[in-house]
């Protein structure tokens, strides 16, 4: 049996560095893919319409992506929450994480139409709406923090200059790989100018620190601060 480069067979991938960091990210994905592709069936009279179909699946998406960077978290070497403990970097971590904050709502470009957003006001008050937006909190604040850094900057960052990415240190830096990382980490956000900036900021705040864990809290912040921004403002097409 020929051995593909990098080592091992099919099964030999699914057990190696990249698979733990690639697939919490990929589910995520593949839930919003599902959300669109509802919405577009939907509007097209191909399926009936349901009323906050956001509502129903977010839970779904945010507690899976959850429940698979738990699996896989002994896989996450590079995942240093004693890094923490580094006072000057934390204080760094925390102001930059208000700093893209400000930025991301003052850098609202979007492509194509403006979202619909996350507007919670439309559940009934009460536990569906207070567990609805406590959801998204979690999700927002704690869950897509830590899926998003561990795969681009812990993966696809290093990837992007070697396929053993697991080889070079946390941090690594070139000009390719932190352009690349910068305007795909844009791409994927509906506000692509601030998601670009966002993460040519992370990406420079990995540099500084060469942590993930600090990484994680600044984004983790940075979502924190903008969920509460939406719910004093109401402006939830920021969700």
């Amino acid at each position: 049996m020929t051995t593909p480069p990098g080592g091992g067979t099919e099964s030999s991938w699914l057990k190696g560095p990249a698979f733990p960091r690639i697939l919490p990210f990929a589910l995520f994905m593949a839930f919003i893919g599902v959300e669109e592709l509802w919405r577009f069936l939907e509007g097209q009279g191909i399926i009936p319409s349901i009323e906050g179909i956001t509502f129903y699946l977010y839970p779904i998406k945010a507690l899976s992506t959850g429940a698979a960077l738990l699996y896989f978290l002994s896989s996450y070497t590079e995942l240093k929450w004693r890094d923490l403990s580094h006072l000057p970097h934390t204080l760094l971590s925390a102001g930059v994480g208000v700093f893209v904050f400000a930025l991301w709502i003052n850098l609202d470009y979007a492509m194509g139409e403006g979202a619909k957003g996350f507007d919670p006001t439309l559940l009934p008050e009460g536990i569906p709406r207070t567990a609805s937006i406590a959801m998204r909190l979690l999700g927002a604040a704690v869950i897509v923090p830590v899926m998003e850094e561990i795969f681009w900057r812990s993966f696809l960052i290093r990837y992007i200059v070697d396929k053993d990415f697991d080889r070079l240190p946390i941090g690594h830096f070139t000009w390719m790989s932190f352009a690349v990382s910068s305007v795909l980490f844009g791409l994927e956000h509906h506000l692509i100018v601030a998601g670009i900036v966002a993460g040519v900021i992370y990406n420079l705040l990995l540099y500084r620190t060469r942590s993930i864990a600090q990484c994680i809290l600044a984004h983790g912040i940075t979502n924190l601060a903008l969920g509460i921004y939406v719910l004093q403002t109401g402006r939830w097409d920021f969700w």
